[in-house]
């Protein structure tokens, strides 16, 4: 153990290298010497457990791997072409070019953030958006947190906090990352009372959970599942008739988050914000990165009373969004004044609105722009949907084009699908029974000459 433990170069000398000096340059030498110092640690472990030491060149290509570790992006642009428009790994809604311009000056620069112009003294964040969401929702009143779960247990922690609230066992959903509304309900320091059937629940099984404890009417949106079948679901008009009747809270977690339904959207079935204010909800928190295509962010919305006590509570500060947030989020919604620019302006919308002779177009110019390079390539029908916690009934009929190998290789579509997850910009292709697929319905068409010539480096 001794020899092999002599054979580790030291510190110094590392640091003497050309190959070294060359990072030091680039990277600092206090990140340099760090690394350096982890991987003759690591090294001195593994000698000391009875292996050899390393050789010279694996020791430098290992400080390289830790250098880059630290120094190196590891948050990149991605190319989608799963066919899943709300990819939720991938950052759900992209927010496109147009945010970009729009964003430069706010990020560049100071804001008015929180300076009031009119009488040059502190101003309040939440005003900059507040006019443009009650006008496209018909709320009261508007506030923005930094995600829906943080909007819910907003709620909940400020109107329900040691009280009773009532909920069917068919909405206690789970939207990812273990966001379960029972935790969020047992973090808030609420008491969740279950009614009704996983199927079925009827207005009966609300009232009669009514208790003198009893302080909200919680409704979730089942927005990332369907059940079929033999069902009952209570509508909103009647749990707030309810709610009323009683002189308790109605509160409806919407959750997938459109904000009104734009003609010609295959959106008929998804209730929107507008929609279930006017049905009788007394508050309605949602996403922003979902249907609504915009930057993460939860929006609570409703009636005056209970959105300004929302926006004191004494946890609001420690949810609140910044500037960036406010101006994605603003540009975003007062793309809804029009259908048009809805559907020009918001990525995820102007993907929807692809209809079967523009996503076949599509997959010919990929097809053809990969076969530029002798890769030879098939187009199938394919399905594609919403994704991101939204629309789960929603089949999209799409396109995607197949990579063909030239021989019989039972491992070419994986190999090929993780050699471009490597990429600069990595390729998020499809493996589906031992083909490697690329659906068009969630790829940008300015992508299309990259993915082609991705594919031309990685093929042997």
């Amino acid at each position: 153990m001794q020899e092999e433990l002599k054979k580790i170069p030291g510190v110094d000398k590392l640091l003497n290298l050309s190959e070294i000096r060359k990072l030091e340059t680039k990277y600092g030498k206090e990140l340099i010497t760090f690394s350096i110092r982890q991987v003759l640690k690591k090294l001195r472990e593994q000698v000391q457990s009875g292996k050899k030491a390393d050789k010279i060149e694996i020791i430098l290509e290992n400080i390289k791997i830790q250098i880059s570790k630290i120094a190196e992006k590891s948050l990149k642009p991605m190319i989608n072409a799963t066919g899943i428009v709300l990819h939720t790994n991938l950052g759900r809604a992209p927010l496109g070019k147009e945010i970009m311009r729009e964003l430069e000056p706010i990020i560049c620069r100071y804001s008015n953030l929180e300076f009031n112009l009119k009488t040059g003294k502190r101003g309040q964040r939440n005003s900059h958006i507040s006019n443009l969401i009650k006008f496209i929702t018909k709320a009261e009143d508007a506030v923005v947190v930094n995600n829906n779960a943080a909007g819910v247990m907003l709620c909940l922690k400020t109107f329900a906090e040691g009280k009773e609230v009532i909920i069917s066992r068919g909405e206690l959903i789970e939207i990812g990352g273990s966001f379960r509304i029972p935790e969020i309900m047992a973090a808030s320091g609420a008491k969740m009372v279950e009614v009704g059937a996983t199927n079925r629940t009827r207005i009966s099984d609300y009232e009669k959970a009514i208790t003198p404890n009893t302080k909200m009417i919680f409704k979730a949106h089942k927005s990332n599942y369907f059940i079929g079948g033999f069902t009952e679901e209570v509508k909103i008009t009647e749990l707030s008739h309810l709610a009323k009747k009683h002189s308790l809270l109605f509160v409806y977690d919407l959750g997938s988050g459109l904000l009104r339904k734009p003609d010609g959207l295959p959106l008929e079935k998804e209730p929107d914000v507008r929609s279930s204010l006017e049905a009788g909800a007394d508050i309605v928190t949602f996403s922003g990165d979902k249907l609504l295509g915009g930057p993460q962010s939860g929006l609570i919305v409703g009636r005056k009373k209970y959105i300004s006590k929302i926006a004191k509570a004494s946890m609001m500060r420690a949810l609140r969004v910044g500037k960036m947030t406010i101006a994605a989020l603003y540009s975003v919604i007062s793309w809804y004044l029009k259908d048009e620019t809805i559907k020009q302006n918001i990525p995820i919308f102007q993907m929807l609105n692809r209809d079967t002779k523009e996503l076949e177009r599509l997959a010919e110019k990929l097809s053809a722009e990969v076969e530029s390079f002798n890769i030879k390539t098939k187009i199938i029908k394919s399905k594609a949907h919403c994704g991101g916690g939204t629309l789960p009934e929603l089949i999209i009929d799409s396109f995607a084009v197949q990579i063909i190998p030239n021989k019989t290789d039972i491992k070419f579509a994986e190999r090929v699908f993780n050699k471009l997850l490597k990429n600069e910009i990595p390729i998020l292709g499809i493996l589906r029974e031992g083909n490697l697929l690329f659906d068009v319905l969630s790829i940008f068409e300015d992508d299309i000459p990259f993915i082609a010539e991705s594919l031309n480096r990685v093929l042997p």
